[in-house]
């Protein structure tokens, strides 16, 4: 049996299966590349906070967190951001808090706080379909990451992100010209270098239409595009079905930190850590500054101070030289949240070479890096996917009418 028609034909069954979660996926991403930027768009009234006049300096983050606890007297506020972007709001999240009365609409909410004046300018459940253009790309986001479906959606778009990274190297090697037959080697057509009979699979026959179209912009979109495409699948691998690309990228000999996931969980959640904020904060900052000291990396700004009372446990994060990220900075120490005692530290980059390489592979995938000329390019590259899912379909439904029509042996 030959090898080609048997790989095109896996190539063929792998698109059909995964064409409408791509559709999905790339017409999604191509809006989340510009997530912040049309949020802030529709949802000026949450998002927007200028200084007002006479106030040049916002208030202490801790500061801030008083007063969404004071707007938010039922639920327990963990999630405080350290710095914002200027110009925009500061964003809290809350969840219902031990012994909360009545139905919660989700068990965390976003707030946006005005970090000049510390008015609370509203909330929203991320995610959720509800009316206003305050949960358009929130709700997008979930699409985008689960089909709206939770669990279940992630473990399905995992799958098909899986089959997808797969379909790439199919999908390479089927745009490589045949071997030259020993009977051709003797004619004139033999002196054709091997990259000069690949160069026709690269370009695109504008004046051909219909079919012959479609199937160019299939291959030669595929392969402009090739890398980027490898980097949404494997990533979306690493975000939707972490076992497997863990499974599988150890394997490589690949090595990965403990995170917090790692640490043993109380069997009575602490509701209340036994250090204050402030004595939180510090804690956070000194041992920061220890681990910047003894491994020789700068930090640039302080992002967020996170309690996790399933764990008793407090984590500072910070946007440091090993991030990846741009805009949020994954740079963290965890630490006890009675003692201070410091529990583990994680960083993105220059310490274990699996979290490097993931690292470059989300900061790539959400266009966190390099300003707008990313942005476009992962915009450009989500349109591309979907189009080659349509094509795709349109190539297989082709050769199935075709099929259809051929004559049977009588």
């Amino acid at each position: 049996m030959r090898l080609r028609p048997v790989i095109a034909r896996l190539h063929r069954w792998i698109g059909l299966v995964t064409a409408g979660f791509l559709l999905v996926a790339g017409l999604t991403g191509a809006l989340l590349a510009w997530y912040d930027e049309l949020d802030a768009m529709l949802a000026p009234q949450l998002l927007a906070a200028h200084p007002p006049p006479g106030i040049a300096q916002p208030l202490d983050a801790l500061a801030l967190r008083a007063r969404v606890t004071q707007a938010y007297p039922h639920r327990q506020v963990n999630h405080v951001p350290l710095s914002q972007a200027p110009g925009r709001s500061a964003v809290f999240f809350v969840e219902p808090g031990p012994g909360a009365t009545g139905k919660p609409v989700s068990p965390m909410a976003q707030v946006l706080v005005q970090p000049y004046t510390g008015e609370v300018l509203g909330d929203r459940v991320l995610g959720q379909a509800g009316r206003g253009a305050q949960y358009v790309m929130p709700f997008i986001y979930r699409l985008h990451h689960s089909l709206a479906l939770g669990s279940a959606g992630t473990l399905v778009l995992g799958a098909a992100a899986l089959l997808w990274t797969v379909d790439c190297f199919i999908g390479l090697w089927l745009t490589l010209p045949a071997a030259s037959s020993p009977q051709r080697r003797t004619g004139r057509a033999v002196g054709k270098p091997w990259l000069q009979r690949w160069m026709p699979a690269w370009q695109l026959r504008w004046h051909a239409g219909g079919h012959k179209l479609a199937f160019d912009l299939h291959r030669a979109g595929g392969l402009w595009t090739w890398a980027m495409l490898f980097v949404f699948a494997w990533s979306s691998v690493a975000f939707n079905l972490a076992p497997a690309y863990d499974a599988i990228m150890a394997r490589g000999g690949l090595s990965f930190q403990a995170t917090t996931r790692s640490l043993p969980m109380l069997a009575v959640p602490q509701d209340q850590p036994g250090l204050s904020w402030q004595q939180a904060r510090e804690t956070g900052r000194r041992l920061m500054e220890q681990q910047a000291s003894s491994k020789g990396f700068s930090v640039h700004r302080e992002d967020l101070l996170y309690y996790d009372p399933r764990r008793a446990l407090f984590s500072y994060y910070v946007h440091s030289s090993l991030d990846v990220q741009e805009r949020v900075g994954r740079t963290v120490v965890s630490f006890d949240a009675n003692t201070g005692e410091l529990r583990l530290a994680w960083f993105p980059t220059g310490v274990a070479n699996g979290d490097t390489i993931t690292s470059w592979l989300a900061g790539l995938h959400m266009a966190a890096r390099w300003g707008w000329p990313l942005q476009a390019l992962v915009a450009i590259v989500g349109l591309m996917t979907a189009m080659l899912s349509v094509t795709g379909v349109l190539l297989w439904r082709r050769k199935s009418e075709a099929r259809k029509r051929r004559p049977t042996a009588s």
